[in-house]
Order: structure tokens, then C-alpha cells, then sequence
């Protein structure tokens, strides 16, 4: 196992050169940089832009060099730890995404942990008792949940919160804590915010994992090895949690890897509409002003993300599942 690991994370380096370079790419494909589109602003504004001090500014951020030449400037500082400068924050890269990326995880960890508490148990009580009343109303509420909108549910919980909970209409802390040093009572707070976007987030994902361990369930359970589990006399809470359970959920394993980046980079709109102090406004504000720095770490953050999902998802399947040999 532990060979495999090192041979897989020697595989992630020249993976990752590849992203980095294509990720420079796409943040380089729009027209101009984010020194045009401020002079842009500025000349729908009236105001009067310096052209000299833009030109000063692109030499001193090297803009004005070679698309190669400014991608080994930037590579050779992520290397480095040093991710760039934001131009529109007027603050380094590490800083600003350092700030909210915890925020970020402890959410879209909270969304994971919601997804799966919730949708396996469904999934198999489900497959279980397909073709029941009970299984028929269990799928007609996950596709409500995969047809509706995050942004709509997100409408509903800041409604529900306010009007049926007593809380706030957004945002993870209360006006007293938004600032305060972190203690106890600043946790209890976010706690006490954080379950409106973990359900809101984990809605959509939960309704597809439902459905897709009832789907794996009921191909196991006409298995033979579950009907010779059955004819020896096992008891059935034994045959489906030992023996149907632990083969059935390796698709759910699988699609972790997957989840991870998607929660990270997906909760974009629902943080934008529950005014979340997270990544995803920050990345939106980045791709919209080509802050060009800011919106390819974040690229580059996701892709990270993806690999390192990937391998810790091959790594549970191989614990949990013993016919899985990767040695």
C-alpha cells in the first residue's frame, strides 16, 4: 500500500505541470488583463486614467513579457508559496484565499458528512423495499432534490431560518462575532449558521447519491453470494450490512474524489446569494475582473483538489473492499 501511495504521488507532479500550464491558458484567453478592463471602467466612469502608470504597472507585474516568460514567473513562485498578487485586493494571492479557504473546507466537509449520513441510510432502506409506497415517495423527493435549483433552496432555508428559526437571513456569524477573535462562543455561532448552507449545498448531492447507492444496492442483493448468505441462515441485518453494504457502496467511494472540488468550487452561487465569507464570491469577482493571479491559484486549487480526492478515494476502496489487490 504504502508503495502505491508514493508511486501515485510521484505521478501527481508532472500531472499537475500539465494543469498549471493550461490553466495559465485559459485565465490568458479573454482579451486584455485586468488593467484594461479598470480603464475600461474608469473611461464609462469619466474619471481620468494615467496611461503611463498602467504601463508601470503591467512592467512591474511583468504583463508586459512573453506569455512564457510570464508563466515562469508565476509557476516559480507557486513553487515558492508565493501565489502572485491580486491586483483589484491590492493584497498577495495566499492571503486572501488563506482567509476563507477554512471556512471553505469546515462547509463543504460539513456538506459531505450531510450527504452521506443522510443519503446511504435512504438508499438502502430503498432497495430494500423497492417498488413499496415508502421507496416510491423516497424517489419522487430525490428528484425534487436533483430538479430544483441550489440558489431556489437556498431562498427557502434563509426563509425558513428567519421566519420558523429565529435566525439570521445569511452570512456564517451574527453581527457581534463577524469580527471577534476566534473563542467558544464564535464556534457555537458558526454552528449555529453553518447548517443552512451545509443543507442547502448537500441538497442536490445528497438526492444523487441516494439514488445511486439504491441503484447499487439492488444489483448486489440479486447477487449469489447474498442468496447463499440468505440459504445458510444468516440473520438479514447481517446479510445486508456485512456482506451487501460493504460491496455496494464502493461506487460511492469512488465518486468521492470527484465531490471534493465540486463542493469547493460549486457552492458559488449559493455563497454569493447567502452572503458566505467564502472562496467562491472571491473566485467569482476574480474570473469577472481578470485578476488574473487570484483566478488561476484558485484553478489550480481545484485541480489539486481533484487529484488528491482521486487518490484518497482509491485508498478507502482498497481498505474497504478486500478484492481490490493495488500491489
Amino acid at each position: 500500500m504504502l508503495t502505491y501511495i508514493v508511486r501515485r504521488l510521484l505521478r501527481l507532479i508532472p500531472t499537475l505541470i500539465v494543469i498549471s500550464i493550461m490553466t495559465f491558458i485559459i485565465i490568458q484567453l479573454p482579451p486584455g488583463d485586468f488593467f484594461d478592463s479598470l480603464q475600461a471602467q474608469l473611461a464609462e466612469s469619466e474619471s481620468r486614467a494615467d496611461q503611463q502608470a498602467f504601463d508601470a504597472l503591467r512592467k512591474q507585474y511583468h504583463l508586459d513579457k512573453p506569455l512564457w516568460k510570464q508563466y515562469l514567473f508565476w509557476i516559480g513562485g507557486c513553487v515558492q508559496g508565493d501565489f502572485g498578487y491580486s491586483f483589484e485586493w491590492r493584497r498577495p494571492v495566499a492571503d486572501l484565499i488563506g482567509e476563507r479557504l477554512g471556512l471553505t473546507f469546515v462547509m463543504s466537509l460539513g456538506s459531505l458528512v450531510f450527504m452521506w449520513v443522510v443519503a446511504i441510510p435512504i438508499g438502502i432502506y430503498s432497495a430494500r423495499n423497492r417498488l413499496s409506497w415508502s421507496d416510491y415517495s423516497l424517489t419522487f423527493v430525490a428528484f425534487i432534490g436533483l430538479c430544483i435549483p441550489n440558489f431556489v433552496i437556498a431562498l427557502i432555508a434563509m426563509y425558513a431560518s428567519v421566519f420558523w428559526f429565529g435566525g439570521s437571513a445569511g452570512g456564517l456569524f451574527s453581527q457581534e462575532y463577524k469580527y471577534a477573535a476566534w473563542s467558544l462562543a464564535k464556534v457555537w455561532d458558526l454552528l449555529g449558521h453553518l447548517w443552512v448552507p451545509v443543507v442547502v449545498i448537500g441538497a442536490a448531492g445528497t438526492a444523487t447519491m441516494m439514488r445511486l447507492m439504491r441503484t447499487s444496492m439492488l444489483d448486489v442483493l440479486d447477487r449469489a453470494y447474498i442468496t447463499t448468505a440468505r440459504a445458510k441462515g444468516l440473520a438479514e441485518r447481517w446479510v445486508i450490512y456485512k456482506y451487501a453494504v460493504r460491496v455496494a457502496i464502493n461506487p460511492m467511494i469512488s465518486i468521492m474524489g470527484m465531490q471534493i472540488p465540486q463542493l469547493v468550487s460549486g457552492s458559488i452561487i449559493v455563497a454569493i446569494v447567502l452572503g458566505l465569507p467564502t472562496t467562491g464570491p472571491l473566485f467569482y469577482r476574480a474570473l469577472e475582473t481578470q485578476d488574473m493571479y487570484l483566478a488561476g491559484t484558485f484553478l489550480m486549487l481545484l485541480a489539486v483538489l481533484l487529484l488528491l480526492g482521486n487518490l484518497l478515494a482509491d485508498i478507502l476502496l482498497a481498505l474497504v473492499d478486500p478484492r481490490i489487490r493495488l500491489e
